[in-house]
């Protein structure tokens, strides 16, 4: 009679850092000049609209990010933003469009979870759209957070 031995030929998947299926970790990107783009806009905008901004990043963060649903608050960007995320929540007045442009980093150094970076924001009136210089400065934003080890978090 032969023995079976269970779980022999399981394999053991070897974790070499941050994952897209953990629970990321939520932070503001520092400008060169020590400012955080993100968290002044957040500033900037009606209690309100700051609170449902700040819950979506939570959910987001928390599903993780690649698993979250959320019904138009959590969107991939494409076109020259590829790569891109926005949290959108549109308010008051006149059904404005409030917008976090979002990073997904797995990559920075000396941080146990992915990261959530919160780059910049802009408001926009419905049913316009941003001009192109302003998604080019928030290119510039990203380029610049990416390019630094450690990453310029606050």
């Amino acid at each position: 009679m032969t023995s079976k031995r269970r779980g022999r030929n399981k394999r053991t998947a070897i974790r070499t850092g941050p994952q897209p299926t953990d629970e990321h970790d939520i932070v503001f990107y520092r400008a060169p000049d020590g400012t955080m783009p993100a968290q002044e806009y957040l500033n900037s905008v009606p209690a309100t609209i700051r609170a449902r901004i700040r819950s979506a990043a939570i959910a987001v963060a928390q599903a993780p990010p690649m698993r979250f649903a959320g019904g138009g608050y959590w969107e991939a960007m494409r076109g020259s933003m590829t790569g891109w995320f926005e949290i959108r929540v549109d308010g008051p007045p006149n059904r404005t469009h409030y917008r976090v442009f979002c990073l997904l980093d797995y990559e920075a150094k000396g941080v146990d979870k992915p990261l959530l970076v919160l780059v910049d924001g802009r408001t926009k009136a419905f049913r316009t759209t941003l001009p192109d210089s302003d998604y080019a400065a928030v290119l510039l934003l990203g380029k610049d957070y990416f390019s630094q080890q450690p990453r310029p978090i606050g």
